[in-house]
């Protein structure tokens, strides 16, 4: 009986073993192996079978997330605050990742090198115009921003018809963004080995769409969580933090088409 009043006398949950951190892990290691596999032989399928795993690995992992928190109720305050401090702390952590490759291109854009012959871009590289594609993909971003934004309001007045189709429309133009940015890369008339030009455009529009694609199966989730009606106007941590990550992705990407797109063109 002591034992037990010492263990809930704070306002943490003491988690129980679970597979999925080291499992999650495992295959991330594997994903990369596969990934080298994959540029070597162009063979994706173990590639594509490392990616499934991970998605099925997370689901199982937020199942457990939702059985704690929304069901079980071990979820305090306090637990709650260090969440969305550690949300900051990651997102954080993403933006020094995105200022690594701006310094990189700014380092290039400000002083070229004489081995592209102090241009910038360098002479032969054929740019893709701003206002067509780039352009479609900017205010399809904004939007979607700005229905997630409808969402959570509708959410907090608990419309949760409205919620759930504004969330749906976010998605679905998240989803088009993906579609026409490979469009784009398929179309486009240099490639990553085409000077220190095609290297820092393709890593920073790259990561950018891993990112969109994270984002977007977390505004998916949630999605699902909403139709299972696992939010109401006071419990949305998990939301409200895909949401952060969300206009993250929006902010990323306006630098993006402004410093990448727009400067150069």
């Amino acid at each position: 009986m002591f034992k037990m009043k010492i263990w809930y006398s704070h306002p943490y949950h003491m988690l129980p073993f679970s597979p999925w951190p080291f499992m999650i892990s495992l295959n991330f290691f594997s994903m990369m192996m596969s990934m080298i596999f994959w540029m070597k032989s162009l063979n994706f399928m173990f590639l594509l079978f490392n990616l499934l795993m991970i998605l099925l690995i997370c689901s199982q992992w937020w199942r457990d997330l939702i059985r704690e928190s929304t069901f079980q109720g071990y979820h305090t305050l306090k637990i709650i605050k260090n969440i969305k401090f550690s949300m900051i702390l990651f997102i954080t952590s993403e933006v020094f990742f995105f200022i690594s490759f701006f310094w990189c291109y700014f380092h290039m854009f400000l002083s070229p090198s004489i081995e592209i012959g102090n241009n910038w871009p360098p002479k032969n590289i054929l740019l893709m115009s701003p206002y067509g594609i780039p352009l479609i993909n900017t205010i399809l971003l904004i939007s979607s921003g700005m229905m997630i934004t409808w969402c959570h309001h509708s959410l907090m007045n608990k419309m949760y018809e409205e919620a759930k189709n504004s969330l749906l429309y976010g998605i679905l133009m998240a989803i088009l963004f993906l579609i026409l940015q490979i469009y784009e890369f398929k179309s486009s008339l240099f490639c990553l080995s085409d000077s220190i030009f095609g290297s820092i455009f393709f890593m920073l529009t790259g990561f950018h769409g891993i990112h969109v694609i994270i984002g977007t199966i977390f505004l998916i989730f949630n999605f699902y969580r909403i139709n299972k009606i696992h939010f109401n106007n006071f419990h949305l941590l998990g939301l409200e933090m895909s949401f952060w990550y969300w206009h993250f992705v929006d902010v990323v990407w306006l630098f993006l088409f402004i410093l990448i797109y727009w400067l150069p063109f």
